[in-house]
């Protein structure tokens, strides 16, 4: 006899759904109702259908803002994931290093954004900033606010001091939770060092990994806040990333209907290479 099954669970999850609903569903629809649409002011709208999509989408400014985004992405995950699972490797498992080593970790990531983006504001300052001051002083000419170079640069060391934290807590958290069976068994058949991490910590902190990517994919194609704060997109347009490029297309020009057509776009290429990255790992963690 089929035990009945209790509906009333989703009671509880009602109150989320509908909190949900207003705070991303509803202006997401008004996104999308903007996006088709042409305003002159006064609140009066015009159908406008794909036009502001295919404008987007044939824009120069649009595809050198994408490869930015692209260009940035890559070399966060190039650099923060192997950085990371190095840095995890090293923490201490057991004793008092092990809640000193958490905190200090823990420590950038409690730093709002706009807070990281002016600390690296003053920090990267060649008149009162420690970073920019020992440089000029060592003859390197530096300066993020003319230098397109220095500005990526300033980015991304940035950003990797804010958030590799994020992957070496995951990558802790992986390690903590292999059971010393595994590694009693590889001393006995002398396995080395690298044996170790490639056939029993690696393959242990795949869905870590995982979740480590996919996290930090999102929020860097997402960045939006600390470049805004440290170079504002400049010099130029070098650190103009799509969301930037948004905001400004929306505030600073007040087009709306590119704006919204642009961050429809911006939206589904988020979630259609969020879907990928998720879909190819978890399929190669199942063929190991």
């Amino acid at each position: 006899m089929d035990k009945p099954i209790n509906n009333k669970a989703w009671l509880f999850v009602l109150p989320v759904l509908v909190l949900v609903a207003f705070s991303a569903v509803i202006p997401l629809m008004t996104v999308v109702n903007y996006s088709f649409q042409d305003t002159f002011g006064n609140n009066q709208f015009f159908w406008a259908g794909l036009e502001w999509y295919r404008e987007v989408l044939s824009s120069e400014r649009f595809h050198n803002a994408l490869w930015r985004q692209f260009l940035f992405t890559g070399i966060i995950l190039a650099i923060q994931i192997p950085l990371g699972v190095a840095v995890a490797l090293a923490m201490p498992r057991k004793g008092w290093g092990v809640p000193v080593c958490l905190v200090l970790m823990a420590l950038p990531l409690l730093i709002p954004w706009n807070v990281v983006g002016t600390i690296w504001q003053i920090f990267g300052r060649v008149d009162i900033g420690l970073l920019g001051y020992t440089l000029f002083n060592l003859g390197i000419d530096y300066n993020y606010t003319q230098d397109p170079l220095d500005a990526w640069i300033t980015v991304v060391v940035m950003d990797v001091w804010h958030w590799t934290s994020l992957v070496v807590l995951l990558c802790y958290a992986g390690l903590v939770s292999i059971p010393d069976a595994y590694y009693q068994a590889a001393k006995i058949d002398g396995a080395s060092r690298w044996a170790v991490f490639r056939y029993i910590q690696l393959p242990k902190m795949h869905r870590v990994l995982l979740i480590a990517i996919l996290l930090r994919f999102m929020d860097s194609f997402m960045i939006y806040t600390e470049p805004f704060v440290v170079t504002g997109g400049g010099p130029g347009s070098a650190t103009s990333f799509l969301s930037i490029d948004l905001v400004k297309m929306a505030i600073g020009q007040f087009d709306v209907g590119p704006a919204a057509a642009m961050s429809i776009i911006y939206f589904l290429i988020i979630l259609a290479l969020s879907y990928v990255f998720y879909t190819v790992m978890t399929n190669a963690g199942r063929e190991r």
